[in-house]
């Protein structure tokens, strides 16, 4: 790609589309549209062969689409993946029913997990066995996979996992097995364990293993579907795929590996977040990025994305902790360390069987959408909400979506208010408060749930909601400041193109850390790095910056959890190592609150990831200039009356948009509004504008 070149950042959420064109000057042009669920890939098409025709772009001038897409992550959430079996060693073909022991309701005896992907009736055994050391036990019986086959044949499923017992360590049957499948069918998609995950425990890798398979065909169409039709209107950019653990990987390698891709979109936001924090020189910030559909926090430090090689997906909100587990599927592959929870604009309100006031986790999503959009939506939102509180305008997106206020308000009296004994104002406050708490536990999971005090962070608010909701929360959590990036609704796919191809390798170590190790560590870290470089093909980059990152699972010995800290550069020595421990201890203590004393400490499982940097390694565009041509809302309002709840009730407010603030702080009430989003600034915080444009706000 010349430095010219524009690239393009596609992030698909629930409920919108976000688009942001960049040379490296900066953002050229962003736009929001309503996701097509239907077919996501023919909105994005649409909406950049618009985008190219109003700014009079040449497609040909695109150098590069970086692109998060929540595809393999609804296949998941709605059950609707493909038909999938499952090949594993005698013996183990409950391992998915068996799972772990932990569950997310400690005290709820009813609590009822979600079903396996792959019911039993597809899970298939073969006759083999290879010991924990990698030595042949008892040598494959290829009938047995003969008869499998036949029965898959039979069945007529789309996909094939295979996992065999202990192939982390010795994969030979388990390729065999791989081989037999494609070669009786070609057109299958057949992925084992070995290829994605080296690393032991079975329910985990099995796990993994399946939810590769079970979303692949489905990615692999639509990316094919995707690259098609731009190439049909003349867009013949390469298209990269934004990975969970925050970078990206070709449409290629994505469609090998697909699991890569669950929980792709909230990565890209939290990576925006963590250059924004190098650059604004904060150590500690909590990202809050509220959509559509869900409100997503993470944290980062000394301006880097926390991440975390082991959660779950698919048990309805995921919340990453340590401490809660055993609600969804087992992803064990690195993802950026986020906890999210069911509060976004089109979250519904409704009253659970006692009368409570709840808000999510269903959704309204694109389709109806909130009443307010007037598309047939029938029950009232948080966005519904906003607009009755006087926080949104008529109109979002420059007006691309209209707003209907008495449709919402009608809505909320009879839902919430009429029920409660409340007046609509009242009710929808409620609402918003309720919203405004559960964004408050995803916070606490991210930081004192793991010994981080949030008052010590920044918070950073983007997606269409953040901003409305950022000073409601922060009161509640004790947080002075807040930031408010710079196109804050279209952050994550601001966020793509601060993203690097990368590769990775993991491989169970499993030995103490101490002197007697540094020598097969080095060893084995340096196997690792060659695997990556190979399979990124990293000669064929010349003039790039090669980047090495290098990781550790590390638990007190005989622990049965591990957590993942950094390594040191270069060769290990004796005192690196005893570094590596101090790190892990102090990363213990911080996650547990406490750290033991004179306990040997166990490596588990190495990672190595190899990224390949754009030009000098750094971001290649300018963040500080916003997009120029990009419309705007045009403000028809110069105030409008806003509900601030019973101490401040409803005042009549002030409308400006970002270019309306200065670098002198002024108090509340105030609403900025934006193209992608409204901000909301109570009567009890100060707000200014800082020196590359972001809003700032501190309580008074």
């Amino acid at each position: 790609m010349s430095p010219s070149a524009l690239r393009i950042g596609v992030d698909i959420g629930g409920t919108f589309t976000d688009i942001v064109v960049a040379s490296s000057a900066g953002p050229v042009a962003t736009r929001k549209v309503p996701s097509t669920t239907d077919d996501y890939a023919r909105g994005i098409v649409s909406a950049l062969t618009a985008i190219l025709d109003e700014h009079q772009i040449d497609p040909h001038d695109v150098g590069q689409i970086i692109h998060a897409t929540t595809v393999g992550t609804n296949a998941i959430l709605q059950g609707c993946g493909s038909r999938t079996a499952l090949i594993t060693s005698k013996g183990f073909r409950d391992v998915l029913e068996l799972r772990r022991i932990r569950i997310p309701e400690l005290y709820n005896l009813l609590y009822e997990r979600p079903a396996p992907l792959v019911p039993r009736r597809w899970r298939f055994e073969v006759e083999e066995r290879i010991g924990p050391q990698g030595q042949v036990w008892k040598p494959l019986q290829t009938s047995s996979v003969t008869a499998v086959i036949e029965e898959i044949r039979r069945y007529e499923l789309e996909s094939v996992a295979v996992c065999l017992l202990n192939s982390y360590r010795n994969p030979v049957h388990e390729e065999i097995v791989a081989g037999m499948v494609r070669e009786a069918f070609p057109d299958l998609f057949v992925t084992h364990s070995a290829a994605i995950l080296r690393e032991i425990r079975e329910y985990e890798r099995t796990s993994t293993t399946v939810i590769n398979a079970y979303v692949g065909p489905i990615i692999q169409q639509y990316l094919r579907s995707l690259v098609t039709r731009l190439r049909d209107v003349g867009i013949v950019a390469p298209v990269f795929i934004m990975q969970c653990n925050g970078e990206m990987m070709t449409a290629e390698m994505a469609e090998r590996l697909p699991c890569n891709l669950v929980e792709s979109g909230p990565a890209a936001g939290v990576k925006g977040a963590a250059r924004l924090a190098r650059e604004a020189g904060y150590e500690r910030m909590i990202t809050l990025d509220v959509g559509g559909t869900t409100a997503k926090v993470a944290a980062i430090e000394s301006g880097r994305v926390l991440l975390t090689s082991d959660y779950e997906v698919g048990g309805g909100i995921n919340v990453r902790s340590q401490l809660v587990r055993g609600g969804g599927y087992a992803l064990k592959v690195p993802a950026v360390d986020l906890t999210e929870v069911g509060a976004g604009g089109g979250s519904i309100a409704w009253l659970d069987a006692g009368g409570r006031l709840r808000v999510g986790p269903q959704s309204a999503g694109a389709v109806p959408g909130p009443v307010c959009y007037g598309l047939g939506g029938a029950h009232a939102t948080l966005t519904d909400v906003n607009l009755v509180l006087g926080y949104l305008p008529h109109g979002l997106a420059a007006g691309t979506v209209m707003l209907d206020r008495d449709k919402a308000a009608a809505a909320i009296k009879a839902q919430v208010g009429d029920p409660l004994g409340l007046t609509p104002l009242q009710a929808a406050f409620g609402v918003y408060e309720i919203a405004s708490a559960n964004m408050v536990r995803a916070v606490k999971a991210v930081s004192t749930f793991r010994g981080r005090d949030p008052r010590d962070s920044v918070l950073v608010a983007f997606g269409g909601c953040g901003p409305m909701c950022a000073a409601q929360m922060a009161r509640s959590l004790g947080m002075r400041r807040i930031v408010i990036p710079r196109d804050a609704g279209l952050f994550s796919a601001l966020g793509l193109l601060t993203a690097q191809l990368q590769f990775g390798r993991s491989q169970t170590y499993l030995r103490r850390a101490n002197v007697e190790s540094v020598e097969s560590l080095n060893a084995a870290l340096a196997d690792l790095e060659r695997e990556a470089r190979e399979h990124m093909s990293v000669g064929k980059y010349e003039g790039a910056v090669i980047r090495v990152a290098r990781y550790a699972d590390m638990r007190y010995a005989d622990q049965g959890y591990e957590l993942m800290v950094p390594v040191p550069d270069g060769l290990l020595s004796a005192g690196d190592v005893a570094e590596l421990v101090s790190a892990f201890e102090a990363e213990h203590d911080a996650t547990y609150g406490h750290r033991a004393v004179d306990e040997d400490v166990d490596i588990v499982n190495l990672r190595v990831t190899v990224d390949i940097a754009r030009g000098n390694g750094q971001e290649s565009f300018d963040w500080s200039s916003g997009a120029q041509e990009t419309p705007r809302l045009t403000l028809n309002e110069a105030s409008r009356e806003a509900y601030f709840g019973t101490v401040h009730g409803q005042l009549v407010t002030p409308v400006t948009d970002r270019n309306g603030l200065s670098r002198t702080p002024v108090k509340g009430p105030l609403i900025v509004e934006e193209y992608d989003f409204t901000c909301v600034i109570p009567p009890d915080y100060f707000v200014f504008r800082d020196e590359v444009g972001s809003i700032v706000m501190e309580s008074a």
